[in-house]
């Protein structure tokens, strides 16, 4: 019973995205553009199965405890990987690396958010912003991972550098958001106590 529950359609496709995480490093060491052209590919793959499995989970109520645990995992392996490999060669440097930091510490924010309000059984659901600057995200690390195939006429890594400033912007609006949430709730606990310890009295 437990491993049908597991063995979902939105499930499989999570696993999916994290099972391309390694070929998309692997073939991002490849200094050719063919080979780009594969590993952006497959990130852009990864990127797809992120939208869909949260739709199909939605559309046919096959939400799971696994899923919820294992998606937000799958898109923080898949975008610090991809963005620990943009920096160690070289593609993200100087100031482009500011957005790269945003990105991941708003990430690591959100895990721990996450983390203590799931010991109050206080969810905190993505935002339609969250979503759009995914979207945004995953579009500009593609055109980094893709590279200048054409130099003369794409200038295709200031379009990924500009999409991930904008992404940054977007993490650190969202992020606030998140923070506050998580602060509200952290005080919540405190005055329900002092109210208890109250009527004991």
């Amino acid at each position: 019973m437990y491993s049908v529950l597991v063995l979902t359609l939105p499930n499989i496709l999570t696993i999916l995205r994290i099972t391309l995480v390694p070929l998309v490093v692997i073939f991002m060491y490849v200094e050719h553009h063919k080979v780009a052209w594969v590993s952006a590919s497959l990130f852009a793959l990864a990127g797809v199965t992120d939208y869909f499995d949260g739709y199909l989970a939605r559309r046919f109520q096959s939400t799971s405890h696994f899923g919820r645990f294992l998606d937000p995992v799958a898109d923080k392996l898949l975008v610090a990987s991809v963005l620990l490999m943009l920096a160690g060669l070289g593609t993200l440097q100087g100031l482009a690396l500011i957005p790269a930091v945003i990105i991941l510490c708003r990430e690591i924010l959100v895990s721990g958010l996450r983390e203590f309000l799931a010991e109050i059984a206080v969810p905190l659901p993505v935002t339609r912003l969250a979503k759009w600057k995914t979207a945004l995200q995953i579009g500009a690390l593609g055109f980094l991972i893709w590279g200048d195939p054409f130099p003369q006429y794409l200038p295709v890594p200031y379009i990924g550098l500009w999409g991930l400033w904008g992404a940054a912007l977007l993490t650190l609006v969202t992020g606030y958001d998140y923070l506050m949430c998580g602060l509200y709730h952290m005080k919540a606990p405190s005055s329900t106590q002092h109210q208890q310890d109250e009527s004991l009295i």
